[in-house]
């Protein structure tokens, strides 16, 4: 089994056993961890992680295998997976090939072996923070230079649809999504209630939005800095001017800024399946599943016709957003949840009452 080496912005280097493809050249991208226990391939398909190399915090990974119906996107966009241990011989009835094969057919380097814990520990001291996979013997001086480069920020480009996609339906409301990123959930989340839904690629204009004849829009999760696609802003101000809208995790920091709000990157952002959020209009406390790097920033909601309905019980950021007079709402983290609980998949069915309460009014 090849070694392979991989080397922090901190200087920290960390050698294990490739568990998938052998990259030609050197691996740069931003080193982050998911505190999940199952669920892996959703994360690893999870376009929100382009550009990403996920530590996997759970010590043993691909012991139930891989199958075709728990991909997120058909393209995973990760960089690369760190783990404890990769189980190459997986026991479940559905699986149709291991972790291993999975990682190779998608050419993503995976590396077992090392010491997450010690890894988490760093990312949680320093940040999250640039690294390079490489091979154990590259020369010291190239890594030095891939982690002098600047990372990409077109994450939102590259995986977003190019073309629209109607899933039709005549049932439920129109419900167009804004394709940052989306996952197969939220559209499976959506088609379960009936709605009619269409995917349009995310610098889609308002007019092409508004042709569709929508019910309503969500704006969906996706990778990356929410401040790369200014384009995008004014766009949403038009949408929620119009229709019910519902956003989800980019979606709500692109729904925070198109109100005046602010956003700011985590010092190592949320990702897992386990992150408590208190829902002050319920007055419950709900269990999430989360991934993102930036947040929307408590000092800059004040000036806005926004209002907290949410918040992480761990560190008290923002998770839930509402407009003070438009038919809009945000949540942070995933109501569709996979992997992770079911707790919040109201929301779902909180946008579409939202919808038909428009509809009526209009009448």
């Amino acid at each position: 089994m090849q070694k392979l080496k991989l080397t922090l912005e901190n200087g920290d280097e960390f050698i294990g056993d490739s568990i998938g493809f052998i990259p030609p050249e050197n691996i740069l991208a931003e080193l982050v961890f998911n505190t999940s226990m199952t669920g892996y391939q959703e994360i690893i398909s999870d376009p929100s992680y382009c550009d990403q190399i996920i530590v996997m915090t759970y010590p043993l990974i691909g012991n139930y295998g891989i199958t075709h119906e728990d991909y997120e996107n058909l393209t995973p966009y990760c960089s690369g997976i760190i783990v404890k241990e990769a189980s190459q011989a997986p026991s479940n009835f559905r699986s149709q090939k291991s972790l291993s094969e999975f990682l190779c057919d998608h050419k993503i380097p995976g590396i077992s072996g090392i010491d997450t814990r010690k890894l988490t520990k760093i990312i949680r001291s320093s940040g999250a923070m640039k690294a390079v996979i490489s091979h154990t013997d590259t020369n010291p001086k190239l890594i030095e230079q891939s982690l002098k480069l600047t990372l990409k920020s077109d994450q939102i480009q590259r995986v977003s649809s190019k073309t629209a996609a109607h899933f039709p339906s005549s049932k439920g409301p129109r419900v167009i999504v804004v394709d940052f990123g989306y996952k197969k959930s939220i559209l499976t989340s959506l088609l379960d209630r009936g709605c009619d839904v269409i995917i349009v690629p995310y610098d889609t204009s308002f007019e092409k939005i508004k042709s569709f004849n929508p019910d309503g829009v969500l704006l969906s999760n996706g990778p990356g800095d929410p401040k790369d696609i200014p384009n995008v802003i004014e766009v949403v101000r038009q949408i929620q001017q119009s229709y019910p809208m519902f956003a989800i995790c980019m979606g709500h920091q692109i729904f925070a800024l198109a109100n005046g709000a602010d956003t700011e990157k985590m010092k190592f952002g949320h990702r897992g399946a386990n992150h408590p959020v208190i829902d002050f209009e319920k007055d419950r406390t709900f269990i999430t599943s989360q991934n993102h790097g930036y947040a929307v920033t408590d000092e800059s909601i004040g000036s806005t016709e926004l209002a907290v309905t949410q918040r992480n019980l761990n560190d008290k950021s923002i998770e839930g957003l509402k407009h003070k007079r438009l038919n809009a709402f945000s949540v942070q983290y995933h109501p569709e949840a996979n992997p992770g609980p079911n707790d919040t998949k109201y929301l779902f069915e909180e946008f579409i009452q939202n919808i038909v309460k428009d509809k009526n009014a209009k009448r």
